[in-house]
């Protein structure tokens, strides 16, 4: 299958939505509050006009990543479609982190023949510095209290991707300085 099939079979924003469990108010939170206002998107018209975006609604980076690209999107007038991971490995593991993580969100940014221009993601590196070092103060997988330990992280990580405006700006200048790379 070609990139333009799998935009095609995606969900736009409002299905992708509709279909969401998880997260639903803390992405629409962040879509609400997040404006992007930087003067190198006027440079990116026509560097792509369709994302494909590879994701789950449990992701605590694509609650914040989401809506930040839709943002992103927006300005540029790109055509947005949402592909569920877990029911699409085929193309999930053309896009794996590392090599072998199966990691979202993934954005992958089109042109109108489905020609691939850009891949963005899971993370903006000063989402994934914070990560890491907050990885880096779990106890050892064997410790008694490692998953305790480990849930108040991810805890941590949703409300800092929920609340925090400047993480929400990196992300935003991650995914615009990718788009420049395509010129």
């Amino acid at each position: 299958m070609n990139l333009l099939d799998w935009f095609n079979k995606g969900l736009t924003y409002e299905e992708y939505k509709g279909q969401m469990k998880m997260n639903l108010s803390e992405m629409n939170a962040i879509y609400e509050q997040f404006e992007v206002n930087d003067e190198r998107l006027s440079a990116l018209t026509g560097v792509a006009s369709k994302v494909i975006v590879l994701t789950e609604d449990w992701c605590g980076d694509a609650l914040m990543n989401n809506p930040i690209l839709m943002r992103i999107a927006e300005k540029l007038g790109l055509d947005v479609r949402f592909v569920l991971r877990d029911s699409n490995l085929e193309l999930m593991d053309q896009y794996l982190t590392n090599g072998t993580a199966r990691s979202i969100p993934i954005f992958i940014f089109i042109d109108d023949e489905g020609n691939e221009k850009a891949v963005w993601g899971p993370r903006a590196a000063e989402a994934q510095s914070m990560v890491d070092s907050w990885r880096s103060e779990l106890p050892a997988k064997e410790a008694e209290d490692f998953e305790e330990k480990q849930k108040a992280m991810f805890r941590k990580i949703k409300q800092t991707y929920a609340e925090d405006t400047d993480l929400w700006n990196a992300v935003a200048n991650s995914i615009i300085a990718k788009l420049e790379n395509v010129r």
